[in-house]
């Protein structure tokens, strides 16, 4: 029988796709092609403009008829669904994909659903100076963001100087749409789905720490498997999300959870590695499972506590002093610590998840027992910026 026939249609390469992804492929038994548009920095892989769905589609019919065609890309959801469609494979709703990445496009359906009610306004992209006005009728605080952003780049609280900050964003994303929206008061989770067009199974969630206004920066996720509140999942419904993983953001606010926003794959950061890790299960290869058509399987969810902690830059500077990859047992506490940057490498802070320098994962019986073995490793292999 010949080997399944994976396209994983990427950008920039990401320890999710290089570690997760492509080893759980290997293991599945598939040949596996990676179309980019930069195949300099992804191994035996094929130029394409990924972007563009007719390409996409044109370069998979010449290099061979698919079994699956897959990306963990943000950028690329859309465009990877109109190519399995067009092959007939099972994958994502391209309508979803859309409404969930374009914010204010989320935001409409949602309303239009009946499901929640999130005040939102769409500025266009900047024309001639000084561009079109902020909006008005939105009370303080607001919120300013790229209508299609992602990793909370140029994403402002505002409680005042409302030009001022969409000029801000205008000026480092020439040619974007803008979204201006209610600030949503509350602690900010995470929910996290599995589904097979059939059935949507849900993984867990994760509660997620900030670092300081105005910018909206993830310092750490904890672990929290409570079941979610059923405005949820009838919101991913709303939008059409119900195949494959998807990682979604929401705030749980006095009136009840509203979505910040959708993110149609797995959660990153090396929390998809931690949600692995927590569950005990072939994370990577039970999504790459349900886009070769298998259904999902019966899930288990074992105890136990976990946390992701993203070490961040507090200045810029050179780094001076820091710690390797490093993967260890403390007691019952299984610890893994993944250096994103190096000894000698410049810090330029832009209160974005690129002023990461590591992450830590860990999992273990307790929260206490967890805790103490990340201080214990943070202290003992500390960061330094000069």
């Amino acid at each position: 029988m010949p080997p399944l026939r994976l396209y994983l249609t990427a950008m920039k390469p990401t320890d999710s796709v290089t570690h997760g992804f492509l080893p759980a492929a290997r293991a599945l038994g598939c040949e596996v092609t990676i179309l980019t548009d930069r195949p300099e920095q992804h191994p035996d892989a094929v130029r394409c403009d990924v972007r563009d769905p007719r390409a996409l589609i044109d370069a998979i019919e010449h290099l061979g008829r698919p079994d699956a065609v897959f990306t963990n890309s943000d950028h690329l959801q859309t465009e990877t669904a109109l190519a399995a469609s067009y092959f007939g494979l099972p994958g994502k709703d391209w309508r979803a994909c859309l409404a969930a990445k374009n914010k204010y496009l989320m935001r409409r359906r949602l309303a239009e659903a009946g499901v929640e009610h999130v005040r939102s306004v769409r500025l266009p992209p900047r024309g001639p100076p000084p561009g079109p006005p902020a909006p008005r009728p939105l009370p303080y605080p607001l919120v300013v963001k790229p209508r299609e952003g992602v990793a909370s780049e140029d994403v402002l609280l505002v409680e005042d100087g409302l030009d001022k900050a969409v000029a801000q964003v205008r000026e480092r994303r020439p040619g974007e749409a803008v979204v201006v929206e209610e600030y949503l008061q509350g602690p900010l989770r995470t929910l996290e789905t599995l589904g097979d067009g059939a059935r949507v199974e849900v993984l867990g969630g994760f509660r997620t720490t900030l670092g300081p206004p105005p910018h909206f920066v993830e310092e750490r996720l904890d672990w929290d498997p409570a079941p979610p509140d059923p405005h949820l999942p009838a919101a991913l419904r709303a939008l059409g999300v119900g195949f494959g993983a998807c990682h979604t953001e929401y705030v749980d606010t006095p009136a009840g959870p509203r979505v910040v926003e959708v993110n149609y794959r797995v959660i990153g950061d090396h929390c998809d590695f931690l949600l692995a890790d927590l569950l005990d299960l072939p994370l990577f290869e039970l999504v790459l499972r349900v886009h070769l058509g298998e259904p999902l399987p019966a899930l288990t969810r074992p105890g136990g506590y976990g946390t992701a902690v993203s070490v961040v830059a507090d200045r810029s500077g050179v780094i001076t002093a820091a710690p390797g990859p490093a993967e260890l047992a403390d007691g019952e506490v299984r610890l893994w610590h993944r250096p994103l940057r190096g000894v000698g490498e410049t810090v330029e802070l832009t209160h974005t998840n690129r002023d990461y320098l590591g992450v830590i994962r860990a999992v273990g019986p307790s929260r206490e027992r967890v805790e103490r073995a990340v201080t214990a490793f943070r202290a003992a292999q500390p960061w330094v910026i000069s």
